[in-house]
């Protein structure tokens, strides 16, 4: 993790994809898309529903061996189209609402390669309060993104 100050580890990730920019922004708001490549490891992402809105809420399940894990209650905060996407980005366990959230920001911004790919970048910061809870969780972050990150650039490929 990297810090932005002493009480708000972040997370930053840079990766060119070979899709055009407008391929990369829609594979992180169309549920179909989102199950190929949003769970990290032997994880499976086995639901998404987004309200694609500034406002809307953007949801997603993970599953081990058909064994709810959780996944993230979020709520998209910026939409620019093709550029950039803002979410206040929860942790949720297996029982959603029941159990606690540890909230956090995660931006991602595109921009136009000279060859027509795309350049993102990822950052995902104000972790502390996850990283005060579940210190453990919070260490496979950075690992969690890679992995995902990896399987979204062959999703967009497709």
């Amino acid at each position: 993790m990297i810090a932005d100050s002493a009480t708000h580890p972040a997370i930053r990730r840079e990766r060119t994809l070979a899709a055009p920019p407008h391929t990369v922004y829609r594979a992180w708001l169309d549920p179909d898309v989102l199950r190929l490549w949003l769970a990290p490891g032997d994880l499976e992402c086995v639901r998404a529903e987004v309200d694609e809105r500034v406002g809307g809420r953007y949801r997603i399940w993970q599953a081990s061996s058909d064994r709810p894990i959780g996944g993230f209650d979020a709520q998209l905060l910026e939409l620019v189209p093709d550029r950039r996407i803002v979410w206040r980005w929860g942790f949720v366990g297996p029982h959603r609402e029941a159990g606690p959230m540890f909230d956090s920001l995660l931006t991602v911004e595109l921009s136009e390669t000279a060859g027509g790919g795309t350049h993102m970048t990822l950052l995902h910061e104000r972790l502390d309060a996850l990283a005060a809870a579940l210190p453990h969780v919070a260490e496979q972050i950075g690992g969690g993104w890679d992995g995902v990150l990896d399987r979204l650039t062959v999703a967009v490929k497709r």
